[in-house]
Parts: structure tokens; sequence; C-alpha cells
């Protein structure tokens, strides 16, 4: 430990994030990177940013996004918060929204960057167990808490809550935030965005790492009250002022303004998605019901951990957790069909 630490820092257990591996020719389906590239308006956005204006700062209220957003879910733009990321997003909600005395509520399998969060911030917290069929069920987060959060669809296990049921929560615990993330939610699911003017106790984040294929230029955002958009403003402004750079505002609005494309790449994923889950369970594997751009499968005569690693000599890279309950579980990203189709032949 360096004698320059802070003293918290000693005790914090970052997040791992999923494998890039630096090998060529990998069928690479352990990060949930969408298949197929960014809408072709919105490459053509970003490369007309990349001039002189570079010198300059861009908007850092970001209005040109935000109107995007606004326009293409409906609400205000004084309803939407736009980040670096749906994480940066998600900490500055945790920063400012979840630090309070009774614990904060999320699911025991669940993306393990929340428990982070709270290390980092101090929050206390619980974990509350999906059923055995690895649902989230509602009626066992009626206890004392100050916040809950989870992502729909969830994450590893691709599982959606419905509409009524987020509907449901939330009317059961007006005191409390809701922060539902829905990084996969464009795969199979109806977003909670539509709850928010009836519900002051929702937030709703977003990323177009997923089915906007826009990983690597980094842009999440959230949507809710104006006065939990008032706090999350006051993080931003507190923490960095110029979050998003110009590229990043030109490209993630021209993407949303492409509706045609980001529906007809969803719908590519979806269809593989459904094809790939016979596929395997023609196998012998059990596949969770998945609304998102991945599968949570187990074999009951194969070792996960095994068949990873096995998967990997035939140059197939799917996602591994040692967590108990879903320590014979694979995570595998949904690709092309020729991708899918690589990862039968090496399973075979």
């Amino acid at each position: 430990m360096s004698r320059f630490w802070s003293p918290f820092v000693k005790d914090l257990v970052p997040y791992v994030p999923g494998e890039q591996p630096k090998l060529a020719r990998l069928v690479k389906l352990n990060t949930n990177e969408n298949p197929y590239g960014p809408s072709p308006k919105a490459l053509a956005a970003m490369a007309a940013e990349l001039n002189d204006n570079l010198r300059l700062y861009p908007d850092p209220n970001s209005d040109r996004l935000k109107q995007a957003v606004a326009d293409h879910y409906g609400v205000s733009t004084g309803q939407v918060f736009v980040g670096n990321g749906s994480d940066e997003v998600l900490a500055h909600i945790f920063h400012g929204l979840l630090q309070h005395d009774a614990p904060l509520l999320f699911p025991d399998i669940s993306y393990s960057f929340y428990p982070v969060y709270c290390g980092l911030y101090g929050i206390e917290y619980e974990q509350v167990p999906l059923d055995e069929q690895f649902q989230i069920r509602i009626a066992d987060y009626a206890r004392p808490n100050s916040g809950i959060i989870f992502p729909n669809p969830n994450a590893p296990t691709g599982c959606l809550l419905p509409l009524e049921a987020i509907e449901q929560l939330l009317t059961a615990h007006p005191d409390s935030l809701v922060v539902v993330d829905e990084a996969y939610i464009d795969f199979g699911g109806d977003s909670a965005i539509s709850l928010v003017s009836r519900f002051d106790n929702l937030l709703v984040t977003q990323t177009l790492s997923k089915s906007r294929s826009l990983a690597g230029l980094r842009v999440g955002l959230a949507v809710g009250h104006p006065d939990l958009i008032e706090a999350l403003e006051r993080i931003k402004n507190s923490f960095n002022s110029y979050p998003l750079d110009r590229a990043a505002i030109a490209g993630a609005s021209a993407a949303f303004d492409d509706r045609a494309y980001f529906d007809a790449t969803r719908q590519k994923v979806i269809d593989s998605r459904e094809q790939l889950t016979a596929q395997l369970q023609a196998k012998g594997f059990e596949v969770l019901p998945s609304a998102a751009n991945f599968i949570f499968a187990r074999h009951p005569q194969h070792d996960a951990s095994e068949l990873a690693a096995r998967l990997r000599e035939q140059g197939v890279i799917v996602r591994h957790f040692k967590q108990a309950r879903i320590a014979q579980f694979l995570r595998i990203t949904i690709g092309t069909p020729e991708m899918n189709q690589a990862l039968l032949d090496a399973l075979a």
C-alpha cells in the first residue's frame, strides 16, 4: 500500500471489466458489444466534428443530445441527464441520490458495479436474492430501504421484469428512489421512461454502448423528474463540467435520430438470439429467457469453467462468473450469424 493513499482506498474492491483480448481472429462473445457497427449517420456526424473546432470546448450542457433523447422518448429536456457512459451516470446517481440512512437494495445476482459504488461512496446495502428461476420478486423488496436499483433486463441473467411490476414497485415505495438500469432494454423490453411523468421517485438510465453500437464512444443518459436531474447536474458540474466531447455529442445525437438503422440492427440481434437459444437447447443447454443481447446458459453434463476454457482453445471467448449461484452458467453475447455458428462449431 502506498503511503500516499487516502485511507479508504485500501478497502476498495474495484469492478473487473470483461476481458478485451489482444489476440487477432478471436470470436469475441464476452462483453456484450453489438456485432453491427454504428449508424452511418452517426459516423458521418462524428467525422464532421474532427476539424479546427476541436480547439474549442464542447457544449457543457450537451443540449443537442438532450434534445435528441427528449424527442425520442417524448419527454422534456429538463428530464434528461447525459454523461460519459452510463457507468459515470450511475456513479453520480450513487453519489448524489443514494447516500441515505437506510440500506440500498439490489438483487444478489446483478451488475457487479453496484457494490463497487457502494464501497466507493460508503453506502450501506443489502442484496435481495433472485427466486429459483433467477427472476426479481418485487414482494421481496418490502423492507426498509433508502432506494432500489436493478438492471432491466437483469445482467448477467438477461431476465426481464415487466413494466407492470415496475409500476407496482414504484407505487409500493413512494418514498424510495427506484433506479432502473436499462442498458439492454432495446433488445426485448419496454422502457420504464414511459412512467417518469407519473412517478417522481423513478430514474431510468440507458447507454448507447449496446443497441446503438457506440461502446467506444462512452455516452450514457438518465431520464427522470427534473428535481432528480438537477441533483445529477450539481454533481456533474462539481466533478467534470465537460463530460461529453464534440464528437460524442454529434455522434450520439445522430444515432438517436437514425431510427431506421436502430430498429433494423436490434431486430437482427433479437432474431439471432432466438435462433441461438433454440440451437443451444437442442444441444442440451438450459437457457434462461433473455430480453438482452446475450444469453445465460448452463449444461447439466459439463462444468461451465471447463467449457469456457475449451471454447477459448477453439478461439471463442465467452464470460464465466465464479459467483456461487451462477458458477455453472456462461454468459454468451449474441454475435453475427457467422460468429454464433463459430460458437456452435466449437461446442461440437
